[in-house]
């Protein structure tokens, strides 16, 4: 070695400072698709596990807090896509990765093409505010474009039911999930928009994954709710859930008992309208009586002084004709409101919510015995584990070893004797066998002769 050469000897510290610094310097912060591996988190909060791929591995670190913030939790095999920079650590030497977000791989991309999709029919005004179409205030006829054995269509039929049971609704079914589930869902929105027969339309399904979700991010399935002649009400998911159907449609409601709620009027409010209708048409016929008597007074008192008396009594008869039907009229028109309003209170008495007390008060009573089941099934399993656990121990114990043949041995302050120099000449040991103890005593090794 040269003294040029030794005058450049580093130490290993400032070798691996080199290497991290030229690591970093050389890689920005870069995107990695791979599957997990020996995931481990410490007390520490920190999160360590490897990428790995059919060919290599690299290790990984995320540290606190940025690992409490993963919206999954990271187990062994998972497939994730990870951002992170590339670096050293330089105390062993190793290379690795340092991550600062990381996401499930399947899910991840499918976030990037639902963002990618909104980007763009928001660029073209699909989901402007003002092309959309307020909702109709009284709904004759809905149709409900779902699964018919979700439990979104349970939710939405028993929500209309209990507030307007005058209301028609029509379960449209298609498949909610799955390759073939958006172009079903778009095929019946066109043909229910095309039929003319439905006041408003409600896209319903209940929560799930966004993968679950996917058929309501559909191309095609937004462009034809943009599209569609009649309103559209989206309740797709739960209340964090967002689709494209829910930014192209004229109402999204955040679940769909929600939607159910918003297309019609509940009891108390339809109560409320009919009596203020029902007030305001005897407060305008009143009025309207009042106008014409005056008018015909008023015609009377010029009648009587221009006309001779002759024509002054036929026009008297003709007020008082006037005057009759008008009040036939006014009465037959009451008479028609009240039966109105009375079969419109048949109806609220027969939604009455003792009848649905009663429904509720049956399915409790058929269910009660379930949570007996799953006591009785749960005590099993804990008996079952337990002993199994048993019969681990009892391989693992001592006892069992002693119960063979052999001893523990051991001196009165209870040390175990592992070897022939743990006791001495003289010494007096305790030796437990499977049935009791034996108390011994060490004598001398006897000399070879």
């Amino acid at each position: 070695m040269s003294l040029d050469d030794r005058n450049h000897v580093l130490t290993p510290s400032q070798l691996n400072t080199l290497a991290r610094d030229l690591l970093e310097g050389a890689f920005p912060l870069i995107w990695v698709e791979a599957e997990l591996g020996n995931v481990s988190k410490p007390a520490s909060g920190h999160l360590y596990f490897t990428l790995k791929d059919s060919r290599a591995q690299v290790r990984c670190a995320m540290f606190k807090p940025k690992s409490t913030w993963l919206k999954f939790q990271p187990r062994e095999g998972l497939r994730v896509l990870a951002r992170g920079r590339v670096t050293l650590y330089e105390a062993r030497g190793e290379y690795q990765m340092v991550l600062d977000h990381m996401e499930e791989a399947g899910e991840g991309a499918l976030r990037r093409a639902f963002e990618e999709l909104k980007a763009k029919l928001e660029a073209e005004g699909l989901f402007d505010d003002a092309r959309k179409r307020p909702l109709p205030a009284f709904a004759a006829r809905i149709g409900v474009i779902t699964s018919p054995s979700g439990a979104a269509v349970r939710d939405v039929l028993s929500v209309l039911a209990r507030r307007f049971p005058l209301v028609e609704a029509d379960v449209l079914p298609v498949q909610v999930q799955g390759a073939t589930a958006a172009a079903q869902i778009t095929l019946m929105l066109q043909r229910a928009d095309a039929s003319n027969r439905y006041d408003v339309l409600v896209l319903a399904r209940g929560g799930g994954s966004l993968e679950d979700l996917w058929a309501f991010n559909d191309e095609r399935l937004a462009r034809a709710i943009a599209a569609c002649a009649v309103p559209v009400v989206s309740a797709v998911g739960h209340e964090t859930d967002f689709s494209l159907a829910d930014f192209a449609a004229d109402v999204r409601a955040p679940t769909p008992s929600v939607a159910a709620e918003l297309l019609v009027p509940g009891r108390d409010d339809l109560e409320r309208r009919l009596r203020a209708l029902a007030a305001r048409l005897q407060n305008l016929q009143a009025q309207h009586l009042r106008q014409r008597m005056q008018r015909a007074d008023r015609a009377a008192l010029r009648l009587n002084a221009l006309r001779p008396r002759a024509r002054l009594d036929l026009l008297h008869r003709r007020q008082a004709e006037s005057i009759r039907r008008l009040a036939a009229a006014w009465q037959q028109r009451l008479d028609r409101e009240r039966a109105h309003l009375r079969h419109a209170d048949a109806i609220l008495r027969a939604a009455h919510p003792q009848r649905r007390i009663a429904r509720l008060r049956e399915r409790l009573a058929s269910l009660s015995n379930r949570p007996q089941a799953c006591i009785a099934r749960k005590l099993g399993n804990d008996a079952q584990r337990l002993r199994a656990l048993a019969r681990s121990l009892e391989a693992v114990s001592p006892l069992a070893t002693v119960a063979r043949g052999y001893a523990i041995v051991q001196h009165d302050d209870g040390r175990i004797v592992r070897s022939v120099l743990d006791a001495a000449p003289g010494d007096r040991l305790e030796a437990r066998v499977s049935d009791g103890t034996l108390r011994v005593k060490v004598e001398p090794q006897k000399q070879p002769m």
